[in-house]
């Protein structure tokens, strides 16, 4: 695990405590763009060689046949992909206001808010 999804998951208790609903959504929304760059493109698993189901086509046979490990990401990894949510909802939020809807604007440069603060707490690769 990163310092950085370390940092997110632990600012995410305190913002449930708090009931900080943009927060949350921010911190858990972060986590789970972080956990889909460790998923394994299934393009890339070699399954050859292993027993296939009779009874379930494209399926394997045995406990844990098809599992594969997660990719290992780096520092900066973590870092681009909360700085990209983090991008995504500024964006978002100055669309929202050229729209006509600051309540939801407000909402979104909340929760880039919350990421900045976070990214801003860790220390990027290579730096001190």
């Amino acid at each position: 695990m990163t310092a950085l999804e370390q940092a997110l998951r632990s600012a995410l208790v305190p913002a449930m405590r708090a009931k900080d609903e943009p927060a949350v959504s921010a911190l858990r929304s972060a986590l789970a763009a972080v956990a889909n760059g460790q998923a394994v493109d299934v393009r890339d698993v070699d399954l050859r060689g292993s027993e296939q189901s009779e009874h379930v086509a494209g399926a394997l046979v045995g406990i844990g046949a098809a599992e594969v490990e997660r990719r290992t990401l780096s520092e900066g990894d973590a870092r681009s992909i909360v700085e990209a949510e983090r991008w995504s909802r500024e964006a978002d939020a100055t669309t929202y206001e050229q729209h006509g809807q600051p309540e939801r604007a407000a909402r979104l440069r909340a929760e880039a808010d919350v990421l900045a603060g976070v990214l801003r707490g860790i220390t990027p690769e290579g730096g001190s």
